[in-house]
């Protein structure tokens, strides 16, 4: 079972995969979470990994009540694929 981890610290959320950690740096701010980029290690790139993040993370903010600004353009692809999340998006 994949776990959202929200390092606080570094502004992003992580996600460890076979010793990897695949990533989005964020900023949050008055109930609006904004997605500044994701990053996967060359090892999980094209494995789906990012994917897997973004549901976690489309998943929190859902939970959480927030509205999405995805800077990045992975991010924003992602979400309006995903009917799912799409509505969080401003």
């Amino acid at each position: 079972m994949d776990t959202l981890r929200d390092n606080q610290a570094a502004g992003q959320y992580e996600l460890d995969i076979d010793g990897e950690t695949v990533f989005a740096r964020y900023r949050r701010q008055d109930g609006v979470l904004t997605i500044q980029w994701v990053e996967a290690p060359p090892a999980l790139r094209g494995s789906g990994a990012a994917g897997r993040l973004m549901k976690l993370l489309g998943a929190e903010a859902k939970s959480q009540g927030w509205r999405v600004v995805p800077v990045c353009g992975y991010a924003a692809a992602w979400l309006r694929r995903s009917p799912e999340y799409r509505d969080l998006v401003i």
